[in-house]
């Protein structure tokens, strides 16, 4: 079936359109979601809305096709923000091909959009819950419990910024905001209880049920989860109300496969697999679990501690080969947040409820909820403070988690003896195992984060202090990529061009740690991204430095120097020269850094007209940060002064610029320098002793290959 509807996707009139201008006329799927400004190169992308939409018609100018294919649609008109499911609207701009297999193509709006219907009054009352309960929830509570409110009651993640989204997933948290089965469940039993005043049969109380669970689905939209646990109740309540005895696990077999003849694509979202491996840890696991562990403690502690074990048991692979990380407090942080999701649930489901009609009755309710809230917002950030277990990303990663895992369950549910002592082999097998896969491994001296498409190197200082050469295009990158190398202070931080792609991370660096000074480039040329950097910086001193410029650091191993070579005085003039943004590359601080175990040049996104001058007063380096993502653009005297015995290529994988261009690795090669890539290579940790180098790398494999070199 996938194959059938993938083919009619390929086929569809808007794919002739790939490339060129349309106007389109769509009709709304699911809510415009505001997306957060997002990295392309080197520019920032402004914030812009995000949604699923129905073509139903396309053409040049008029319309010449007739069609009803998905579309994902992107616009920065701020009016989008008021369409609701089932509205049709016109628009103009430009058709591309989308990495999202569900749709046949993706439409990026240019200019504003025209209103063709409005919206239902079904669909208008809806949004008119959502947008109320989110009004006063901010307005009851403007911090993270009032972003947080929305969100467990209705899956609406509008009022959560990127820090507290980032906080709930490190802890484990993040399935509370994503409705799923623990909301039908408490939204059901809430509302049976309420019947049982009103009505004596159970079949009239199921089918009022089934009715109001219906109008729930509407509420909070039909994701992955809620469809799941749409169907899987619905088989619970029709077994229930014909007098045959429910099963749920057969209930869950029924419900996945629902989901995916009705919608084939769900079969390979990780938010479906991780609901159904959750549901599926709470049916098998979690009453074994309990059992086992009254023996120990209470039976209630019992009961509260088996369901957040059982799910993390279940859903480790998955988590892993997303994330790269488990988070051991994970249990810890859901057994604090449990008692408070049901009276949120119902409170917060009345108060959206009255919300329209009644909000001095929703915000009493709000301010009710909003100290749970709260307390689950404050256990998120307390809990995404503990360090993490590492492992690598993707199949290497879901394949050491699907081990222990499959382990885990063995023990469970078939050793019957001397359990005690297996899980606790168990344990002491997976602490081994995650501490040989570890990184940045113990010692180090120069790590290389792993930002994606961008820049961000740091200098071990001892004591928890490292310098920190750009942050890369992610905060949320740059702070994971700190925070395990156990950076706490940043006594000088180096931002050696505003581009987005070297400075857009500075948020992530500030992030619970302190920052004592900051080198900015002399780049004369009013831009968006140094306005920003200020911003976030108000308290910090920020030296714009040139060539002569130096400074000396102690160090746990010794004095640290930085000398400035670049840039320098003078007027330049790089309209005509080829590259992204030449001017500004080309204002890039380069440094020159001796220690007594190594010697490094840096130079940002320099381009060849700088590089070419810098040669003469260059020495041969242990380690050479490649310009510019190693682009084509270089200067092969440059690289042949420096004759790198490390050569680092900071480079976002499968990225649309060829870097790095085969050119330069060619030359690096012909060098005999050895190359480390971050996308083929991940995080890079260099250990230097006496020029002697051993690198080790957090991608797929490194925990077994160790590198020395010198």
């Amino acid at each position: 079936m996938m194959s059938l509807r993938q083919a009619s996707l390929e086929k569809s009139a808007a794919r002739e359109f790939l490339g060129k201008s349309a106007a389109i006329q769509m009709q709304v799927i699911t809510d415009p979601n505001l997306t957060k400004p997002k990295v392309f190169g080197s520019t920032l992308a402004p914030a812009s809305f995000s949604f699923l939409a129905t073509a139903l018609t396309i053409g040049a100018e008029d319309p010449q096709f007739h069609l009803r294919v998905p579309v994902r649609v992107i616009a920065q008109d701020p009016s989008v923000a008021s369409l609701l499911p089932g509205q049709i609207f016109t628009a103009v701009g430009s058709v591309r091909l989308s990495k999202e297999a569900r749709v046949a193509a993706l439409f990026i709006v240019r200019g504003n959009i025209a209103g063709v219907t409005p919206a239902s009054r079904w669909s208008r009352s809806l949004g008119s819950i959502r947008t109320h309960l989110r009004v006063l929830s901010h307005k009851v509570d403007g911090g993270d419990g009032g972003a947080l409110i929305p969100g467990m009651v209705l899956g609406d993640t509008a009022l959560q910024d990127q820090e507290f989204r980032d906080a709930m997933r490190r802890s484990g948290l993040t399935h509370l905001t994503a409705v799923s089965g623990a909301n039908f469940a408490i939204i059901s039993l809430f509302v049976l209880w309420c019947m049982q005043w009103f009505v004596r049969s159970i079949r009239i109380r199921l089918i009022l049920t089934t009715i109001a669970l219906m109008g729930f689905i509407a509420l909070v939209r039909p994701s992955p989860s809620v469809l799941r646990a749409a169907a899987m109740a619905s088989v619970v309540i029709f077994a229930r109300g014909i007098g045959k005895r429910s099963d749920s696990l057969p209930a869950l077999g029924f419900a996945i496969a629902a989901v995916v003849v009705g919608d084939p694509w769900q079969a390979r979202d990780p938010g479906f697999a991780l609901s159904v491996l959750a549901t599926a840890g709470l049916l098998l696991l979690a009453p074994r679990i309990a059992r086992w562990l009254s023996r120990y403690v209470h039976e209630k502690v019992a009961g509260a501690l088996s369901p957040p074990i059982a799910a993390v048991v279940m859903c480790a692979p998955i988590l892993v080969a997303l994330s790269g990380y488990i988070g051991p407090m994970t249990v810890i942080a859901n057994l604090l947040a449990a008692p408070m999701v049901a009276p949120i649930t119902v409170l917060g489901f009345i108060a959206a409820l009255t919300s329209p009609f009644a909000p001095g009755l929703s915000t009493f309710f709000i301010i009710l909820i909003r100290f749970p809230a709260d307390w689950i917002a404050s256990v998120a950030h307390w809990s995404a403070k503990f360090p993490v277990v590492q492992f690598t990303t993707g199949l290497v990663g879901f394949s050491i988690a699907l081990a222990i895992m499959i382990a885990t369950l063995a023990v469970l549910l078939f050793f019957r003896t001397r359990i005690r002592y297996i899980i606790a082999a168990a344990l002491v097998c997976a602490l081994v195992f995650s501490w040989m896969t570890r990184w940045p491994a113990g010692d180090w001296e120069i790590a290389n984060c792993d930002v994606g498409q961008g820049d961000s190197l740091v200098i071990n200082l001892g004591n928890h202090r490292g310098i920190v050469i750009d942050t890369g295009p992610d905060a949320g990158l740059e702070d994971k990529c700190l925070s395990s190398l156990g950076i706490k202070e940043v006594p000088l931080l180096v931002l050696s061009h505003f581009h987005a792609d070297h400075v857009e991370g500075v948020a992530g660096v500030i992030n619970h740690r302190t920052v004592g000074q900051v080198w900015v480039s002399n780049n004369r040329e009013p831009l968006f991204e140094s306005d920003r950097v200020r911003q976030w910086l108000p308290h910090v001193s920020q030296v714009s430095v040139v060539a002569g410029s130096s400074v000396v650091i102690a160090s746990e191993r010794g004095p640290i120097s930085l000398k400035v070579l670049w840039p320098d005085d003078a007027v330049h003039s790089y309209a005509l020269m080829p590259g992204d943004g030449s001017a500004i590359n080309n204002s890039s601080i380069a440094l020159l850094i001796s220690a007594a175990d190594f010697t490094l040049f840096t130079a940002g996104d320099l381009e060849p007209p700088v590089q070419a001058q810098l040669v003469d007063s260059l020495m041969r380096v242990d380690i050479y940060k490649v310009s510019h993502h190693g682009s084509l653009y270089q200067d092969p005297a440059l690289m042949s002064r420096l004759s790198p015995t490390l050569a680092l290529i900071s480079v976002g994988t499968a990225n649309s610029y060829g870097h790095p261009a085969p050119q330069t690795l060619a030359v690096l090669d012909r060098l005999r320098s050895r190359v480390y890539r971050t996308d083929k290579s991940g995080a890079i940790a260099i250990t230097a002793r006496a020029h002697r180098f051993r690198v080790r790398t957090s991608g797929a494999g490194a925990w077994w290959q160790k590198v020395r070199l010198g």
